[in-house]
């Protein structure tokens, strides 16, 4: 069976990447990576489905051991890309979808220079800030923080080789699969506008 393909979805936390990515994996040609992390997991989240949660320890020993194909720090806690798994399915040629942030992207785009890299932008910042607080998971200090980094994120976003606005979910889902198909590529590099909202991005 050929190898598979590598796409690399990356985005601020709050902007839909993890609903877009779990409707792409409702493909059965589609495998979607499920990352480790040191951070406890949060309501209605479970092990091995949404994230592998294990011990810094253990963690440390997955990086120093070679055990990871990215890793990186994000908010004081560990998240990695478990590279066993990963080789695995694109070795059964599927299209391996990783959910993972600039810092991770980044090392995957270094040993995989032919992955696919899409970062998902939001129609504007404060729909941005809506979108984390409606989902009432964190305080209010912490949402702060998040906008804080986000404002970081949409940055690093020009590092990506498309980008895709989350302004309606069933279209963002239908853009980035045709990106992943191939599709839409020959329409140029990036798929959005230049500033967020009126906002400028950089």
């Amino acid at each position: 069976m050929s190898k598979g393909k590598l796409v690399v979805l990356s985005g601020p936390s709050g902007v839909g990447k993890s609903t877009i990515a779990e409707r792409l994996a409702a493909d059965p040609l589609v495998w979607l990576s499920v990352s480790a992390t040191t951070r406890p997991p949060r309501p209605g989240e479970t092990d091995g489905v949404d994230y592998h949660f294990v011990t810094r320890q253990a963690m440390e020993r997955m990086i120093r051991d070679g055990e990871l194909l990215e890793y990186a720090v994000v908010y004081g806690q560990l998240y990695g890309t478990p590279l066993g798994p990963v080789r695995k399915a694109l070795d059964q040629g599927k299209i391996v979808l990783l959910r993972i942030e600039a810092q991770g992207a980044r090392q995957v785009k270094r040993l995989f220079p032919d992955a696919i890299s899409i970062f998902v932008l939001p129609p504007a910042l404060g729909a941005l800030e809506q979108r984390l607080r409606s989902r009432a998971q964190d305080p209010d200090p912490e949402i702060r923080q998040r906008l804080t980094l986000a404002a970081e994120e949409l940055r690093t976003s020009e590092e990506y080789d498309y980008r895709v606005v989350n302004d309606d979910l069933d279209q963002a889902v239908e853009k980035v699969k045709s990106l992943i198909r191939g599709t839409d590529r020959a329409s140029g590099r990036s798929m959005c506008k230049e500033s967020v909202g009126g906002q400028n991005v950089e």
